[in-house]
């Protein structure tokens, strides 16, 4: 784990708390820390503020969606609906303010990690009504390798949060999902009433799957109710 924030107490507490429950955790205070422990060091997820000196969270965010395919989560103390937003509009896989619950960070932080990882290959053999593959549309999205693949076969990058929704999506197509059943299905809590973020990597999936992403004709809004994915899916 990598803890990017410029407050020692904060560092030393994430540090101390993950440290006891598992965890291998560096810590980086700016930007330029950050891209030499990405670059030198194994790092599964990053937890990261947005208040940094210099170059500030939400550009260090582009940058790791950029050159890093870890997950990552903005821990801070800006909890502005806009920065919310942004922040996950930019590849963020999930986002909590200060103060926090430790407790809870580390279930979230491990609910990004099972997300993420790959299953293990010691695992038993899952019976064909858990396919691993489905088929879409031409694409086809493998849950083993968290691939999505175009009707080309060429691959598309899809972060880890929206790999998560767009599996549930799948799973249950043409099924309206609630916002709360969606969150459950991928974090095992509801939507908050202000928690928009299931919206914003909705129109994350749609640029990367629809045709025209104003007018979606595969992950439809279902007004007051939810979302539809829509396409006829095929277990391989």
């Amino acid at each position: 784990m990598l803890v990017v924030d410029d407050e020692p107490e904060i560092t030393q507490l994430l540090s101390r708390y993950f440290t006891t429950h598992g965890f291998r955790v560096s810590v980086a205070s700016d930007g330029a820390q950050l891209r030499h422990l990405i670059g030198t060091e194994s790092i599964d997820i990053v937890m990261l503020d947005l208040g940094l000196p210099g170059e500030d969270g939400l550009s260090l965010t582009r940058y790791l969606r950029e050159h890093w395919q870890g997950p990552v989560i903005i821990v801070t103390g800006r909890g502005d609906s806009v920065d919310r937003v942004v922040g996950l509009e930019l590849g963020a896989d999930d986002y909590v303010t200060k103060p926090f619950d430790l407790r809870e960070l580390l279930a979230r932080v491990r609910s990004v990690l099972r997300r993420s990882s790959p299953p293990s290959p010691t695992r038993m053999p899952v019976p064909n009504s858990a396919s691993r593959r489905f088929a879409f549309d031409g694409y086809v999205l493998d849950t083993q390798s968290h691939g999505l693949f175009g009707p080309h076969g060429e691959s598309i990058d899809l972060t880890t949060g929206e790999f998560a929704l767009l599996r549930v999506l799948v799973e249950h197509a043409n099924k309206v999902l609630s916002r709360d059943q969606l969150m459950t299905h991928m974090h095992g809590r509801d939507a908050g009433p202000y928690d928009r973020s299931i919206d914003v990597q909705i129109g994350r999936l749609r640029r990367k799957i629809e045709l025209d992403p104003a007018s979606p004709q595969r992950i439809k809004s279902i007004r007051g109710a939810g979302y539809l994915f829509s396409p006829s899916v095929q277990r391989l």
